[in-house]
Protein backbone atom coordinates (compact mmCIF):
# COMPACT_ATOMS: atom_id res chain seq x y z
CA UNK A 1 0.00 0.00 0.00
CA UNK A 2 1.44 3.68 -0.95
CA UNK A 3 0.85 6.68 1.06
CA UNK A 4 0.69 10.40 -0.45
CA UNK A 5 3.74 11.93 0.05
CA UNK A 6 2.65 15.17 -0.04
CA UNK A 7 -0.62 16.17 1.61
CA UNK A 8 -2.32 19.19 0.80
CA UNK A 9 -2.78 21.72 3.07
CA UNK A 10 -5.54 23.52 1.17
CA UNK A 11 -8.93 22.89 0.16
CA UNK A 12 -8.82 23.03 -4.17
CA UNK A 13 -5.87 21.31 -4.01
CA UNK A 14 -6.84 18.44 -1.68
CA UNK A 15 -10.13 18.45 -3.82
CA UNK A 16 -8.28 18.42 -7.01
CA UNK A 17 -6.13 15.02 -5.46
CA UNK A 18 -8.87 12.84 -5.28
CA UNK A 19 -8.86 11.03 -8.74
CA UNK A 20 -5.84 10.41 -8.65
CA UNK A 21 -5.66 8.79 -4.61
CA UNK A 22 -8.36 6.71 -6.32
CA UNK A 23 -7.25 5.72 -9.24
CA UNK A 24 -3.71 4.76 -7.81
CA UNK A 25 -5.72 3.58 -4.92
CA UNK A 26 -3.60 5.44 -2.77
CA UNK A 27 -4.79 6.65 0.28
CA UNK A 28 -4.29 10.35 1.00
CA UNK A 29 -4.34 12.30 3.95
CA UNK A 30 -5.26 16.03 3.62
CA UNK A 31 -4.72 19.10 6.53
CA UNK A 32 -7.33 20.84 5.03
CA UNK A 33 -11.06 21.24 6.31
CA UNK A 34 -13.62 20.96 3.86
CA UNK A 35 -16.35 18.62 4.26
CA UNK A 36 -16.57 18.23 0.64
CA UNK A 37 -13.24 16.24 0.89
CA UNK A 38 -14.29 13.40 2.53
CA UNK A 39 -18.39 13.86 2.14
CA UNK A 40 -20.46 12.44 0.28
CA UNK A 41 -18.58 9.08 1.17
CA UNK A 42 -17.89 7.24 -2.38
CA UNK A 43 -15.48 4.66 -4.11
CA UNK A 44 -13.28 7.62 -5.04
CA UNK A 45 -13.48 9.34 -1.45
CA UNK A 46 -12.76 5.77 0.07
CA UNK A 47 -9.32 6.63 -0.39
CA UNK A 48 -9.22 10.24 0.92
CA UNK A 49 -8.78 11.09 5.12
CA UNK A 50 -8.53 14.40 6.48
CA UNK A 51 -7.13 15.33 10.14
CA UNK A 52 -8.85 18.91 10.98
CA UNK A 53 -12.63 19.38 11.91
CA UNK A 54 -15.37 19.71 9.51
CA UNK A 55 -16.05 23.06 8.73
CA UNK A 56 -19.79 22.89 10.35
CA UNK A 57 -17.94 22.64 13.95
CA UNK A 58 -15.74 25.91 14.12
CA UNK A 59 -19.10 27.72 11.92
CA UNK A 60 -21.06 26.51 14.52
CA UNK A 61 -19.28 27.90 17.10
CA UNK A 62 -18.55 31.00 15.55
CA UNK A 63 -22.45 31.65 15.06
CA UNK A 64 -23.39 30.87 18.72
CA UNK A 65 -20.42 33.57 19.87
CA UNK A 66 -22.08 36.08 17.56
CA UNK A 67 -25.79 35.37 18.59
CA UNK A 68 -24.33 35.44 22.25
CA UNK A 69 -22.78 38.42 21.55
CA UNK A 70 -25.89 40.36 19.71
CA UNK A 71 -25.70 39.67 16.30
CA UNK A 72 -28.99 39.69 14.21
CA UNK A 73 -27.13 40.14 10.59
CA UNK A 74 -23.69 39.50 9.22
CA UNK A 75 -22.21 39.76 6.01
CA UNK A 76 -19.70 37.74 4.43
CA UNK A 77 -16.64 37.26 2.73
CA UNK A 78 -14.29 34.88 1.39
CA UNK A 79 -11.73 33.48 -0.88
CA UNK A 80 -13.43 33.16 -4.91
CA UNK A 81 -12.43 29.35 -4.46
CA UNK A 82 -13.80 25.85 -2.55
CA UNK A 83 -12.42 27.49 0.85
CA UNK A 84 -14.86 30.29 0.64
CA UNK A 85 -17.77 28.05 -0.83
CA UNK A 86 -17.25 25.46 1.77
CA UNK A 87 -17.37 27.78 4.41
CA UNK A 88 -20.20 30.09 2.84
CA UNK A 89 -22.15 27.01 3.35
CA UNK A 90 -21.33 25.58 6.56
CA UNK A 91 -21.75 29.08 8.00
CA UNK A 92 -25.22 30.04 6.16
CA UNK A 93 -26.61 26.76 7.72
CA UNK A 94 -25.36 27.90 11.62
CA UNK A 95 -26.19 30.98 11.10
CA UNK A 96 -29.86 30.27 10.43
CA UNK A 97 -29.87 28.14 13.35
CA UNK A 98 -28.33 30.57 15.72
CA UNK A 99 -31.45 32.91 14.00
CA UNK A 100 -28.65 35.31 12.41
CA UNK A 101 -29.48 36.76 8.84
CA UNK A 102 -26.98 36.47 6.26
CA UNK A 103 -27.44 40.03 4.14
CA UNK A 104 -24.37 39.78 1.60
CA UNK A 105 -22.22 36.98 0.32
CA UNK A 106 -19.03 38.64 -1.09
CA UNK A 107 -16.01 36.70 -2.50
CA UNK A 108 -12.15 37.94 -4.12
CA UNK A 109 -9.07 36.10 -4.83
CA UNK A 110 -6.11 35.29 -2.83
CA UNK A 111 -3.94 37.67 -4.58
CA UNK A 112 -6.11 40.47 -4.40
CA UNK A 113 -4.84 43.81 -3.89
CA UNK A 114 -8.34 44.89 -3.60
CA UNK A 115 -12.10 44.34 -1.91
CA UNK A 116 -13.13 47.42 -1.90
CA UNK A 117 -16.09 47.03 -3.89
CA UNK A 118 -17.18 44.02 -1.89
CA UNK A 119 -16.54 45.88 1.27
CA UNK A 120 -19.09 48.52 -0.02
CA UNK A 121 -21.68 46.32 -1.06
CA UNK A 122 -21.48 44.75 2.06
CA UNK A 123 -21.44 47.70 4.29
CA UNK A 124 -24.79 49.13 2.17
CA UNK A 125 -26.73 46.05 3.72
CA UNK A 126 -25.80 47.65 7.26
CA UNK A 127 -24.67 44.20 9.18
CA UNK A 128 -23.89 43.67 12.66
CA UNK A 129 -20.69 41.47 11.94
CA UNK A 130 -19.10 40.65 9.31
CA UNK A 131 -17.47 36.75 9.18
CA UNK A 132 -14.18 37.15 6.83
CA UNK A 133 -13.44 33.29 5.62
CA UNK A 134 -10.02 33.50 4.29
CA UNK A 135 -6.72 31.95 5.54
CA UNK A 136 -3.00 33.93 6.41
CA UNK A 137 -2.31 37.29 5.72
CA UNK A 138 -4.74 37.40 2.57
CA UNK A 139 -7.45 37.33 5.20
CA UNK A 140 -6.80 41.02 6.61
CA UNK A 141 -7.44 42.81 3.21
CA UNK A 142 -10.93 42.54 4.08
CA UNK A 143 -10.67 43.62 7.75
CA UNK A 144 -8.04 46.77 6.83
CA UNK A 145 -10.30 47.43 4.00
CA UNK A 146 -13.68 47.47 6.33
CA UNK A 147 -11.91 50.03 8.87
CA UNK A 148 -10.65 52.22 6.58
CA UNK A 149 -14.16 52.52 4.95
CA UNK A 150 -15.16 53.22 8.62
CA UNK A 151 -16.76 50.10 9.22
CA UNK A 152 -18.08 50.17 12.68
CA UNK A 153 -19.87 46.60 13.61
CA UNK A 154 -18.08 43.51 14.86
CA UNK A 155 -15.30 41.60 12.53
CA UNK A 156 -15.02 38.15 13.08
CA UNK A 157 -12.03 36.16 11.10
CA UNK A 158 -12.35 32.05 10.75
CA UNK A 159 -10.03 30.16 12.34
CA UNK A 160 -7.38 29.90 10.05
CA UNK A 161 -6.84 33.46 9.54
CA UNK A 162 -6.08 34.79 12.55
CA UNK A 163 -2.46 33.65 12.62
CA UNK A 164 0.31 36.46 14.40
CA UNK A 165 0.93 37.80 10.79
CA UNK A 166 -2.50 38.79 9.66
CA UNK A 167 -3.36 39.96 12.82
CA UNK A 168 -0.50 42.56 12.98
CA UNK A 169 -0.36 43.30 9.18
CA UNK A 170 -4.50 44.27 10.01
CA UNK A 171 -3.66 46.71 12.78
CA UNK A 172 -0.63 48.11 11.18
CA UNK A 173 -2.54 48.84 8.33
CA UNK A 174 -5.48 49.88 9.75
CA UNK A 175 -3.89 52.13 12.44
CA UNK A 176 -5.87 50.72 15.06
CA UNK A 177 -5.13 48.74 18.34
CA UNK A 178 -7.65 45.69 16.94
CA UNK A 179 -9.76 46.38 13.71
CA UNK A 180 -13.56 46.23 14.51
CA UNK A 181 -12.80 43.60 17.72
CA UNK A 182 -10.54 40.62 16.38
CA UNK A 183 -12.39 37.47 17.09
CA UNK A 184 -10.31 34.32 16.95
CA UNK A 185 -9.45 30.50 17.90
CA UNK A 186 -5.66 31.58 18.80
CA UNK A 187 -6.03 34.48 21.48
CA UNK A 188 -3.07 34.24 22.18
CA UNK A 189 -1.79 34.77 18.66
CA UNK A 190 -3.82 37.89 18.57
CA UNK A 191 -2.91 39.17 22.03
CA UNK A 192 0.37 39.08 20.95
CA UNK A 193 -0.01 40.81 17.69
CA UNK A 194 -2.62 43.69 19.01
CA UNK A 195 -1.91 45.25 22.18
Amino acid sequence: MRWSARPSTVVPNSLAMIDIAAETHTPMISMAAAASIVEPMDSKRAWVFKTPQNDILMATAIAQHMSNHGVKTMAFIGFSDAYGESWFKEFTKAADLAKIKVVANERFARNDASVTGQVLKMMSQNPDAVLIAGAGTPAALPQKTLKERGYKGKCIRRTASPITTSCAFAARIAKARSCPPVRCSSPINCRTAIR
